[in-house]
């Protein structure tokens, strides 16, 4: 019987297994399919606090594992297929066998919908990026796109004009999915430039590796151009890592884990939910590391509750 099972190595699992492994509760970590989460994928990390002068994300990861394990967390490479309760306590599916826990903490994070092109993994930090606030900065005076139609397209666009010397949004429709406030908002902003009946249909990259243009789809009349840009914001949604907890946990309509009691605590008591997993509003290192600090503190108490220590 475990007394702590953490789902996840991103920010908000990581800081989790420190607090948890700190309190003697010698956590096991499942990495699941995206060890170390988007941080593994980005490239320099400049707004997580403490680093002067940035920090590339898989060492931000690295640091902090080998930090959870020096306090006695263990990790193993593996997913979770399913979740059950019975007698009293937890048990996860782990590659068909069934493991039993007393508490669980679910920061298996969200992964973000890309368009499925060539050269997509390759580029991913290197001119293309799901996350605006994360990345925006890097790309001061220059021309950079975002894809998409909704509020998050909107909302990155809207913040990318304080660096890029000019946004192109482009969208496979005539109008935007977005709210309307928030579409006319947008539409407005001068260094915004609309791209309707769009689509991108290929990468391409310079010599160096890095975003140099796309090519663009007109989707009425279907031809071809090419668009200058050096970076591609990629704001078409993400998907939670939740489906092994349909039916038991519960979720909005995205499939976003509803935290409750105004803690990191599911419905399900001894199962508390962090980070990205939860959160499609902020999505940050630092506020995932946060609620990896409140749901390991929760369990912690929960714990405490039962007469574990």
């Amino acid at each position: 019987m475990e007394k702590v099972i953490i789902l996840g190595t991103g920010c908000a699992g990581l800081t989790a297994a420190i607090y948890s492994a700190r309190a003697n509760l010698a956590p096991l970590v499942f990495e699941g399919h995206e060890p170390g989460g988007q941080l593994s994928t980005t490239t320099l990390v400049e707004n997580f606090p403490g680093f002067k002068e940035g920090i590339m994300g898989p060492e931000l990861v690295m640091n902090m594992k080998a930090q959870a394990e020096r306090f006695g967390a263990r990790f193993q490479y593996a997913d979770c297929t399913g979740l059950k309760t019975a007698d009293g306590h937890l048990s996860i599916e782990i590659e068909g066998k069934w493991i039993d826990t007393r508490t669980l903490i679910v920061a298996s994070g969200a992964s973000a919908k890309w368009l499925g092109l060539d050269r997509e993994r390759e580029l991913v930090g290197h001119g293309l990026t799901s996350c605006a606030t994360c990345d925006g900065a890097f790309y001061r005076n220059v021309p950079v796109c975002v894809v998409g139609g909704g509020d998050s397209a909107c909302e990155e666009a809207t913040f990318l004009t304080r660096f890029a010397s000019k946004v192109y949004l482009i969208h496979r429709r005539d109008s935007l999915r977005a709210s309307k406030i928030m579409a006319e908002r947008t539409l407005a902003n001068l260094k915004i430039e609309p791209i309707w009946n769009s689509a991108i249909e290929e990468y391409i990259p310079d010599a160096e590796g890095e975003m140099r243009a796309v090519k663009l789809k007109d989707l009425k009349i279907g031809t071809l151009r090419e668009l200058e840009v050096k970076c591609v914001f990629v704001a078409i949604g993400h998907t939670p890592n939740t489906a092994a907890f349909k039916g038991l946990l519960n979720m909005d309509e995205n499939g976003y884990l509803l935290q409750q009691d105004g803690i990191t605590a599911t419905n399900l008591p001894g199962v508390f939910a962090a980070g990205d997993v939860s959160d499609h509003r902020y999505r940050q290192a630092v506020t995932a590391a946060g609620q990896g600090c409140a749901a390991s503190l929760d369990a912690e108490r929960y714990l405490a509750d039962l007469g574990v220590h």
